[in-house]
């Protein structure tokens, strides 16, 4: 995948984390994406209080992961760099 298609496939992604964005905020928390591998799996990091927080695993696959994969199908999955994995 080219530089160019890397960088419209997150545009797609962050646009897809909008979505979630707003109830992430009500808590203190929010999430960026840092990059996606080869193996078409997004690489996020929690930000705020979303980077310790207990219920991150859930709001990954619950939230997260569903948002992307809804509006980008190709993504495999969802890890967070930082904070809670699934």
């Amino acid at each position: 995948m080219g530089d160019t298609d890397k960088k419209e496939l997150i545009q797609k992604i962050d646009k897809a984390l909008d979505d979630v964005r707003p109830h992430l905020a009500v808590d203190g928390g929010d999430v960026e994406v840092v990059g996606v591998t080869e193996e078409m799996m997004v690489q996020i990091k929690w930000l705020g209080t979303c980077e310790n927080c207990s219920m991150s695993t859930m709001t990954m696959k619950a939230g997260v992961e569903q948002a992307i994969k809804g509006r980008v199908p190709q993504i495999t999955g969802v890890v967070a760099v930082n904070g809670v994995n699934v």
